[in-house]
């Protein structure tokens, strides 16, 4: 079956340009344990930015999975997407280059909002006093949420029917490839090379 996209993909795409930021800042500060807490402005636009598109995505992969429910906040979104899409609180995301493995919804397990969700409202709303949040490890953890919940928004957007398309038809609609992030590789179709 031709998977082909039928939607637009301004939000697959501007995740890739957040994405290409956040690779180009590895070329000052390495991703390993001892510089997650390094902070600067780079790594707050990171934080801001990706936070601000989580918000949006979030909004309308709910609005998708359940139209009457309220959709205002993230204490919102996160009843409806742990009710629709329980699996979301235990999906990895991948960074290969630096051998890092991110879990960013986790905490939503235990019915509390993500770290990294709570220091992107203290670093936009009082970043005189919180700026040092703006981490590397936070910004690593808003980006690989978005990628989650672009890759579900994208997975129902793209479906002809109302069930989601299966994780391997839906990495194959978003072209071009993510350099960076990644799902395991159970979500991916296997390339064949050939000589």
């Amino acid at each position: 079956m031709a998977i082909v996209a039928t939607t637009s993909k301004v939000h697959w795409n501007y995740f890739l340009a957040l994405e290409h930021d956040l690779e180009l800042a590895g070329r000052y500060v390495e991703f390993s344990q001892p510089n997650m807490e390094t902070y600067s402005v780079e790594f707050a636009h990171l934080l801001l930015a990706a936070s601000s598109e989580v918000d949006v995505v979030a909004k309308l992969l709910c609005k998708r999975l359940n139209v009457d429910a309220p959709r205002g906040n993230i204490d919102q979104y996160r009843t409806v997407l742990t009710q629709h899409l329980p699996e979301l609180v235990k999906m990895q995301v991948l960074v290969p280059r630096y051998g890092l493995n991110l879990t960013p919804w986790e905490n939503w397990s235990s019915d509390n909002n993500p770290d990294w969700w709570q220091c992107h409202n203290n670093v936009k709303h009082e970043r005189d006093s919180f700026f040092h949040e703006a981490t590397l490890k936070n910004s690593l953890n808003a980006l690989g949420a978005l990628l989650t919940l672009i890759f579900h928004h994208y997975s129902y957007a793209e479906s002809q029917t109302s069930q989601p398309l299966s994780a391997k038809d839906t990495t194959r609609l978003l072209l071009p490839q993510s350099s960076l992030m990644q799902f395991s590789d159970d979500y991916y179709n296997a390339i064949l090379i050939t000589e």
